[in-house]
């Protein structure tokens, strides 16, 4: 059949007309849509009522199409673009094939095709198309080919069960064989051990995948130019957990007070949300990507990098908001939670936010750069020349938040002594100098360190 006639039989469940090129969103839409459904047919240049309008067509059209389809959509779609010449005019037709995995977000949507509409569906119709899609083997459930259980370390294997059991009650026996319990946790399949097994149990996981390998690095000052230390980690991603930590805890200060008869000690970065995040790395990285996670120490910030950019339509601005789990290896994720390393609420992150601000730091910045993802624990900027430029009781201010991390303008009138008034102009003044930040509303207002 011709593309004439195929028009002249109007719009369905496989064909979308765009009468303009300027409809970008929509064309995104309907593209993700016919992804998610049977696949489709979109032509730009037709109306809804069949007029064969066409459309100028430059040299970079056909690359902007595409372009834009695969920066807004995850999975990204690949459309075959053809241009069509009909009663000469330009026609442009974008074929979307039936996505491979599912399901296929446009920008932070999910569209799927009926009828002749694009109809958005929320989180539960999500969690039902990822579960009709059947055809997905995700890497971390693949079988490798070489690895056998003289690979397996079986003492971890006991030291995971342990403390699986102790965690979250796992219902598995201490005295069952190492390829039962295996079995058991779906990390052993038609007789071969998965990918999973090998980065968890593995002796040496990095003589199968070098790519699980941890680069560390304390780096003088604040730029990636001279190391002062730096160890490349090995092992199973279970162990690789604490021994990255060990490594941050080797290069940040520990403080050390006396408050009446007890010695109190902290770090200079929050601990726990240094291992939530050192534990996102691990678990969510992507194990296709041939680099490593990689942590970085400076003089005035923590970077951790993973390769693989956020997946399931998650944003960086979602993560300091309540937002679902969307686990790039669910199987990995899977004994990481059994473990309590994560808890698979999609909270890690606000935990990681709060335990900065609790700790008197600034908010982490969350960051994909190119194909990574980035998080970065920061000290707050606040130096002894800024401290001069402040009054005595700006810097109480200051001192209690580097202390107690956050504050409300009763604590602050009650801490120094003040009235209403001067208490506010204090923190306004804070909040000029970008010194502090503001947060809630109402009563429930409260100041932090920028």
């Amino acid at each position: 059949m011709d593309v004439k006639q195929l028009i002249l039989q109007g719009e369905s469940e496989t064909l979308e007309f765009k009468e303009s090129l300027r409809l970008k969103e929509e064309i995104g839409e309907s593209a993700c849509a016919f992804s998610n459904s049977n696949g489709g047919i979109i032509l730009i240049g037709v109306s809804d009522l069949k007029e064969i309008k066409g459309v100028q067509i430059g040299k970079k059209t056909m690359i902007d199409l595409a372009e834009n389809l695969k920066k807004n959509t995850d999975p990204p779609i690949f459309p075959e673009i053809t241009k069509i010449r009909i009663d000469n005019k330009e026609v442009i037709s974008l074929k979307i094939k039936q996505a491979v995995e599912k399901p296929v977000f446009y920008k932070n949507s999910v569209y799927k095709r009926v009828g002749e509409t694009n109809q958005r569906i929320l989180s539960s119709g999500i969690r039902k198309l990822a579960r009709e899609y059947i055809g997905r083997i995700y890497w971390d459930e693949q079988a490798h080919s070489e690895a056998g259980f003289e690979n397996i370390d079986g003492k971890k294997i006991k030291q995971f069960i342990a403390k699986a059991k102790f965690e979250r009650r796992l219902g598995i026996s201490l005295t069952l064989s190492h390829k039962e319990v295996l079995k058991r946790l779906k990390l052993f399949k038609n007789n071969k051990l998965t990918n999973a097994a090998i980065l968890l149990f593995g002796k040496n996981p990095q003589e199968f995948f070098l790519q699980a390998e941890m680069r560390c690095a304390r780096f003088k000052g604040t730029k990636p130019l001279e190391f002062i230390d730096m160890k490349v980690l090995g092992g199973n991603i279970i162990d690789l957990r604490e021994d990255g930590l060990d490594f941050v805890k080797k290069h940040i200060r520990l403080h050390a007070k006396i408050k009446g008869t007890e010695r109190i000690e902290k770090w200079e970065y929050p601990i726990e949300a240094v291992r939530e995040a050192i534990t996102n790395a691990i678990c969510h990285r992507d194990y296709e990507s041939t680099a490593n996670v990689q942590i970085r120490v400076f003089d005035d910030r923590i970077e951790i990098l993973n390769p693989g950019k956020l997946v399931g339509g998650l944003t960086v601005d979602m993560l300091r908001k309540k937002h679902e789990s969307i686990p790039r290896y669910p199987l990995i994720a899977r004994q990481f939670f059994l473990i309590k390393y994560i808890e698979q609420w999609g909270t890690g992150t606000n935990r990681i936010v709060e335990q900065c601000l609790d700790h008197g730091l600034p908010e982490p910045i969350f960051e994909e750069i190119g194909e990574t993802f980035a998080i970065t624990i920061r000290k707050y900027h606040i130096n002894e020349t800024t401290l001069k430029e402040l009054n005595s009781r700006q810097r109480e201010i200051v001192n209690y938040l580097g202390e107690h991390g956050k504050v409300t303008r009763k604590e602050c009138m009650s801490l120094l002594k003040l009235s209403k008034d001067t208490t506010i102009r204090e923190l306004s003044e804070l909040l000029k100098k970008g010194l502090i930040k503001r947060l809630g509303t109402g009563k429930n207002i409260y100041y932090y360190l920028s």
